[in-house]
């Protein structure tokens, strides 16, 4: 069946007019729901650090790196989903578009148990290997443990999201999410103030919450008409979207894999340094955290506005998707950073008192913020690509550019002047080279595919 999908009140037109309006219109929603997502987590470590002290603090910090790299093979996957479907809307092909969406949520439920499952009985193990500091072991450990158990619900949410995504709806998930993060927020208080039960109250108001966007989400596709509906009753995996989505979202998820194993590097050497660096290290890179994932809406924008329009066979819209994601990337990134930069005494206060900590959390952001739109500039490169059908390629120069060379860094030049100062200059030096090394790639590929 080769029937054109019908525009409906929450899609955007991909296809037709100018692209950088749209383009906004779909980060928008996409940047605030990203930003609501990871305030889950700085919820969970402002409580903590107010309430609990600076072991509690760190103990919720330290694991994020870890989890990422267990958690980033199956969100890799998502990203195939999104590539897979929208490429399917673009054509509007209904059969393969419903088809795409009922092997996601099948492979949303697989990977969430098998990673939860992972996660959970190795947390002590992987956070011993990291040299996490004997006073925060035991906290971070039970935080893992219960963060994992709620995997499945993670993984639910963020495949269904990427469905939505695919034909240009970012307002729903949004507003799914708005009511997680009441309910999480609301959660932290009262298992932590009325409770006492410290971190792990936090972990568990975060699962909570991450289950109730999941079933929002859900709904959602049940309810929504047309080639993304959701039937329960079909749900399993199909053969030739597997190896399509799979195809994306394999490479995509290996190369999240490895960049996380550098960022694990990383945050052992950062253990290192001690508890007060640890916490410190752990606010700059929460408040990090909300310029980053404004910057990947506008990378997710070019996946899916790349994707629909190589469906399409807009091949001539590409260049201009680059060009107005590049603009956006740019101008949030450098926008962001003067803010945090300006405002971090403050900022930083939210989470903590402590000076130490505080003269420990400027350390990273001097270096940070004011080059994170370098790291904006090589998502978006990666977007392109992968929205081109290409991903092999971005797997590679990141696993090279972003991740390798950051391992010899910590190799070669850390050791010659062992400072923070030092260590996190490793960020922007591999942002920049590996974002040179994507934009030649993109050229040639474009070249080669589309002419």
């Amino acid at each position: 069946m080769n029937l054109r999908l019908r525009q409906r009140r929450y899609d955007i037109d991909m296809l037709n007019g100018p692209v950088l309006p749209r383009l906004l219109s779909f980060a928008l929603p996409l940047m605030l729901s990203s930003m609501l997502q990871l305030t889950f987590n700085a919820a969970d470590v402002i409580v903590v650090g107010r309430f609990e002290g600076d072991a509690a603090l760190a103990a919720v910090g330290t694991p994020a790196a870890l989890i990422n790299l267990l958690v980033n093979l199956f969100l890799g996957l998502s990203v195939g989903a999104n590539v897979v479907v929208a490429q399917c809307c673009g054509a509007g092909d209904y059969r393969q578009t419903t088809e795409a969406v009922h092997t996601a949520i099948a492979l949303s439920l697989a990977g969430g148990v098998c990673v939860g499952v992972v996660g959970f009985f190795m947390a002590g193990v992987f956070l011993s290997l990291m040299s996490t500091p004997a006073e925060v072991l035991p906290l971070a450990t039970d935080y893992m443990r219960i963060y994992f158990l709620g995997m499945p619900a993670n993984m639910l949410y963020n495949f269904g999201a990427a469905i939505l995504r695919a034909i240009g709806d970012t307002r729903r998930p949004l507003s799914y999410l708005t009511v997680a993060g009441v309910v999480n927020v609301a959660l932290n208080l009262l298992f932590v103030i009325v409770f006492h039960m410290g971190v792990s109250g936090v972990a568990l108001a975060t699962i909570i919450a991450q289950a109730v966007s999941a079933a929002l989400v859900t709904l959602c596709l049940i309810r929504t008409d047309g080639a993304i509906h959701l039937d329960l009753r079909r749900i399993r995996l199909h053969a030739d979207k597997v190896w399509r989505i799979a195809k994306v979202g394999l490479p995509a998820g290996l190369q999240g894999m490895v960049f996380s194993f550098s960022n694990v590097l990383i945050q052992s050497t950062v253990n290192s340094f001690g508890k007060s660096v640890v916490a410190g290290n752990t606010t700059a890179s929460n408040l990090e955290g909300y310029i980053y994932v404004a910057m990947n809406s506008i990378h997710q924008g070019a996946i899916t506005f790349t994707g629909q329009n190589v469906g399409a066979g807009r091949y001539e819209r590409i260049p201009k998707v680059a060009r107005a994601s590049l603009l956006a990337v740019v101008c949030i990134g450098a926008a962001l950073g003067g803010f945090l930069m300006l405002c971090r005494g403050w900022l930083y206060r939210i989470y903590t008192s402590d000076p130490a900590v505080i003269a420990a959390a400027g350390m990273r952001t001097d270096i940070i913020a004011p080059t994170y739109f370098l790291c904006g500039m090589m998502e978006v490169m990666v977007g392109l690509l992968r929205g081109m059908g290409s991903s092999v390629t971005p797997m590679v120069v990141s696993i090279l550019g972003a991740c390798v060379l950051r391992i010899v860094w910590i190799i070669t030049v850390f050791p010659m002047d062992p400072t923070l100062t030092t260590l996190y200059l490793s960020y922007p030096v591999s942002w920049l080279i590996t974002f040179a090394t994507h934009t030649a790639c993109y050229l040639v590929i474009k070249k080669r595919k589309f002419g």
